[in-house]
């Protein structure tokens, strides 16, 4: 375990971060206490590939979806 103030974790923040990635635990600690810890991330389980196209022939979109709003509508949201 490593202590360093923040001044020095700012200079030196991209060493302390390969060294938390390599397993050390940082303290960063402020005016001599200690105020963050900076260790390394478990590595999570790989997110399932997405499949595309799931809702292909249900979903239909207008070719006029962003032709501008009647005025009566309009009115209601600016109301």
């Amino acid at each position: 375990m490593t202590i360093v103030n923040l001044h020095a974790a700012k200079t030196h923040f991209s060493r302390l971060v390969d060294q938390a990635a390599a397993g050390e635990e940082i303290i960063i600690a402020k005016a001599g206490k200690p105020v963050a810890k900076l260790v390394s991330l478990e590595p999570s389980e790989p997110r399932p590939k997405r499949k595309l196209g799931l809702l292909e022939g249900r979903a239909v979109i207008p070719p006029d979806f962003d032709a501008p709003l009647p005025d009566d509508i309009l009115d209601e949201f600016e109301n």
